[in-house]
């Protein structure tokens, strides 16, 4: 027969996890609106930033910048954007799938390939079986800033324009919806403009010239791609452990019910067996 105090101390144990859990989701619940607002206001400025280099790059092709040119990749770098924490479900492994996936691709045909991390879980899922290609490590304390964003673009443009490598690429997780983050891949460096479509003229003046523009608005937009990709994985982030944690919340409600259940059962077997016996002693009396 159950205990029913072992019964009751589990149903317990699973009600406080629960509480743990409504919280949890709660407070992402909180985050990810905070987080959705910050990736609203940033992509239309990331989207912008790209069409006005496209603009300046193709109307002026005479002013090349140093972080546009193409070369022959031989050493390339994965900057690899995952969360912190974890109780997120399955978003950070799959950001590290992407990224291995990447790996597999691209290792045979490059000298060298170096990995650089920006978050907790990465670096934990790199430093024992690819040690010796872990480069710099940006972890992701509390908000994203715009600062980490600047100090990645700086540490890869410093690495590319001194051809320590020739390629930059960039895995993390694209916001699409609550339900929906989608591992993405993007080249940074070179970094290349999407092409427009060709217009007769730019419809401002570049003063005092295009060099001195794109000199200034290259690093600046590889730096806004990144903090928009540092926003997008953040967003996700949230997203993913709202969804996590209220899958774990019903998950508890049906175990209570189950538990609740069985001792119900089990505490009436309990009378009727009682009652059986209080019975069979009056009748041998």
């Amino acid at each position: 027969m159950p205990n029913f105090k072992d019964i009751q101390r589990r149903i317990g144990s699973v009600q406080k996890t629960q509480q743990i859990t409504r919280a949890m989701r709660m407070v992402a619940g909180a985050k990810l609106r905070r987080a959705q607002e910050a990736i609203t206001a940033a992509r239309p400025y990331a989207e912008r930033m790209r069409a006005t280099l496209a603009e300046v790059a193709r109307s002026q092709p005479e002013a090349e910048h140093p972080l546009l040119v193409t070369r022959e990749v031989k050493k390339a770098e994965l900057v690899v954007v995952t969360s912190d924490r974890g109780l997120c479900g399955a978003f950070n492994s799959n950001i590290i799938k992407q990224a291995d996936a990447v790996l597999s691709q691209r290792e045979a045909g490059l000298d060298e390939i170096t990995i650089t991390t920006a978050g907790r879980k990465v670096r934990d899922a790199y430093k024992n079986r690819r040690a010796s290609q872990l480069g710099g490590d940006f972890p992701q304390e509390g908000w994203v800033t715009y600062g980490v964003a600047a100090e990645i673009a700086a540490r890869v443009s410093e690495r590319f324009l001194s051809e320590e490598i020739d390629e930059v690429l960039l895995v993390y997780s694209e916001f699409r919806s609550v339900m929906t983050q989608t591992p993405s891949l993007v080249r940074l460096l070179p970094f290349a403009p999407e092409e427009e479509p060709e217009s007769e003229s730019l419809p401002y003046t570049i003063e005092p010239d295009a060099a001195k523009l794109l000199s200034v608005l290259v690093p600046r937009a590889l730096e806004v791609e990144i903090y928009r990709a540092l926003l997008e994985n953040q967003a996700g982030e949230h997203a993913a452990r709202m969804t996590a944690m209220e899958s774990a919340t019903r998950n508890t409600q049906e175990l209570i019910d189950s538990l609740t259940l069985k001792f119900n059962r089990a505490r009436q077997a309990a009378i009727t067996k009682e009652l059986v016996e209080i019975v069979s002693g009056a009748e041998a009396l």
